[in-house]
């Protein structure tokens, strides 16, 4: 039987502490141990281990491809936390407020030349395919990261621009991460492209549902105070609907400073109710997901095979936190 997502997460998280980052000077390699030791759910490490399960009843091949991808998406969160000037990363403080801004930026960056490092521990013949989709993606992370803080300053985002930039900013690496593991399992051409598609269309559900739970979570199940994207006025795919509807009304309820933050939030959350714009962005969501379960049909391997990406998909669709 394949292993479960725990079992994996083991293994990932195995991996971690057994290759530490070491060398001088030392405040620049400790950032690296730092961030990879705050956790989370490794969810792009652990697809690579289910992808290369699909076709292999090994995996051992497969653990250097999913640490490139964790290392890779551990370095766009040291250097996406600058640019956001965010204080924390999973309740700890961020590496640049640790540490400095300098000293992040320089660990950032030593963390993706280590992704590349680990990506040349795979078997060689692999090297090409393995750098081709690693490298589209790294660029296309970097285009998508780029929009997002564009559409930061700009007075109005179309919907589909939203939804491209989420495909390149998340969704794009749960493809590459698939897409690593079948190709260092042998899987053919066929079955990497469908693992890729399959890859992207969870990862745009996944980020769909995020934006969902931003404003309609539990704080006790997701783990914070929702209502960040409606507080910064985030052009999430429900600001856009409401726009629309309302115009210029959800603009003036959070640049409103007679207002609380709270009094805020529950009032842009009742425009996108009164709008539908909560029932439209889960609609979309409940879309990429059922265009996932089609790629997952057709991957040519045993259904047994199949059961734990299976599992992955519902709870993504149906989480809570």
């Amino acid at each position: 039987m394949p292993h479960s997502y725990s079992q994996l997460l083991q293994i990932i998280e195995h991996s971690i502490k057994s290759n530490p980052f070491k060398g001088k000077p030392e405040n620049l390699y400790a950032p690296l141990n730092y961030i990879l030791g705050l956790g989370g759910k490794r969810i792009r490490p652990v697809l690579a281990l289910m992808s290369a399960e699909l076709f292999s009843d090994s995996i051992e091949n497969a653990i250097p491809a999913a640490m490139t991808v964790e290392l890779f998406h551990n370095f766009s969160l040291i250097h996406d936390d600058i640019m956001d000037k965010a204080p924390l990363r999973r309740g700890k403080s961020t590496v640049h407020t640790k540490w400095d801004g300098p000293t992040a930026i320089l660990s950032g960056d030593l963390m993706l030349v280590k992704s590349y490092e680990m990506l040349l521990r795979c078997e060689q013949k692999y090297w090409p395919s393995l750098l081709r989709i690693f490298n589209k993606t790294a660029s296309e992370v970097c285009d998508g990261q780029q929009m997002d803080m564009n559409f930061e300053t700009q007075e109005s985002v179309s919907e589909s621009d939203y939804l491209v930039m989420i495909k390149l900013k998340t969704s794009v690496l749960l493809g590459c991460s698939l897409m690593m593991g079948a190709i260092v399992a042998d899987a053919d051409d066929s079955n990497c492209t469908e693992l890729y598609n399959f890859g992207v269309n969870l990862g745009m559900g996944f980020q769909l549902m995020d934006d969902y739970l931003d404003a309609f979570g539990t704080p006790e199940l997701v783990g914070k105070q929702p209502g960040g994207d409606i507080l910064s006025a985030k052009k999430t795919v429900m600001f856009i609907h409401t726009q629309k509807h309302e115009p210029n009304k959800l603009k003036s309820i959070v640049e409103d400073s007679s207002l609380t933050n709270q009094i805020k939030i529950e009032s842009a959350k009742s425009l996108f109710i009164q709008t539908g714009a909560d029932e439209y962005l889960k609609n979309i969501a409940t879309n990429y997901f059922n265009q996932a379960v089609q790629n997952l049909k057709h991957i040519s391997v045993n259904d047994f095979r199949k059961l734990e990406l299976e599992k992955l998909l519902v709870y993504l669709q149906t989480r809570t936190k």
